[in-house]
């Protein structure tokens, strides 16, 4: 009777793990020619309730260091697994000369008393089946790196960091419409001034005045920014969002520069403070990313063109 309750334990619990493929997977890749090099994987991996995946793939290969966001599906009944559409070095490159190649990975989950894996290749996509070799790979299941609440944390902290994010029609609600008038804040004030302040960007633009919208760049995860225009303090303790933070600047025309800057209050959850600023003169768009933290300010410089 003992031995049958062991079996049943046994069984449900390769039967929950088969259920995911949530965690940390790392592991070797190759192509089967005598002189192509390893390519060293490393898989962060959440899983969705509707069996899609999210994740971030991280590889060496020679000289060459990525780390990309990507998605596909798992089908727990199968255990079949695919991420789709990444661009891997072809095994071929060298370092004056490297080549992408799309591909697929596809894998299946193997569970065994021993640990997981996910054993499978990378495949070329259509158009570059005959010209990308397939990569071998085996990545194994990290029992130690934590739970599922790191690689969510890891999964947003590289949304936060790497994010190329822009507001849809659907994003252009304003959250607060700032007035350009000097305002009084001494705490906010006093600690702006021991930030340095890094100047991230410059633009030039043809217009006396600029729209300026703020957004959260990155997950949405409680930042808050102060907004200083030529070092004078506009407005403080704006929460950011998917919807904007609206201002409406008239340039000082006497300088040879306009400076806006983006204070943070907070790191949020996930730091650093990032916000995709979107400047608008009347005739282009500008879409600048600053990010910010508790010991810099990031910045734009404005120029207006010479006539």
């Amino acid at each position: 009777m003992k031995k049958l309750w062991l079996l049943i334990l046994l069984s449900t619990t390769l039967s929950a793990q088969s259920q995911n493929v949530v965690g940390y997977w790392y592991g070797s890749g190759n192509v089967n020619l005598a002189s192509a090099n390893n390519y060293l994987i490393e898989l962060i991996v959440q899983q969705n309730r509707n069996n899609s995946v999210q994740g971030i793939l991280s590889y060496y290969f020679k000289n060459i260091y990525r780390s990309v966001q990507v998605s596909g599906v798992y089908d727990p009944r199968t255990r079949q697994f695919a991420l789709f559409n990444i661009a891997v070095p072809y095994y071929g490159s060298t370092a004056r000369m490297e080549v992408d190649c799309p591909m697929d990975f596809i894998a299946t989950h193997r569970i065994a008393k021993a640990g997981s894996n996910l054993i499978g290749s990378f495949v070329g996509r259509e158009g570059y089946k005959h010209t990308c070799p397939e990569i071998f790979f085996d990545l194994r299941l990290n029992t130690d790196a934590g739970n599922q609440d790191s690689v969510l944390l890891a999964l947003k902290n590289f949304k936060e960091t790497n994010q190329l994010w822009s507001p849809s029609a659907t994003d252009t609600l304003v959250a607060y419409t700032v007035q350009q008038r000097k305002i009084e804040n001494f705490v906010v004030n006093d600690e702006f001034r021991k930030r340095a302040i890094e100047i991230q960007n410059e633009i030039e633009i043809d217009s006396d005045s600029v729209q300026v919208d703020f957004y959260d760049n990155g997950e949405v995860d409680g930042d808050s920014i102060s907004v200083f225009f030529n070092h004078q303090l506009l407005g403080a303790n704006l929460r950011l969002s998917t919807k904007s933070v609206h201002l409406d600047i008239k340039l000082d025309t006497a300088r040879e520069y306009n400076e806006l800057a983006m204070f943070a209050n907070n790191l949020g959850s996930i730091p650093p403070n990032t916000a995709l600023m979107i400047i608008y003169d009347g005739k282009k768009r500008h879409e600048i990313r600053l990010s910010s933290d508790l010991d810099k300010s990031g910045a734009v410089r404005i120029r207006r063109k010479k006539s």
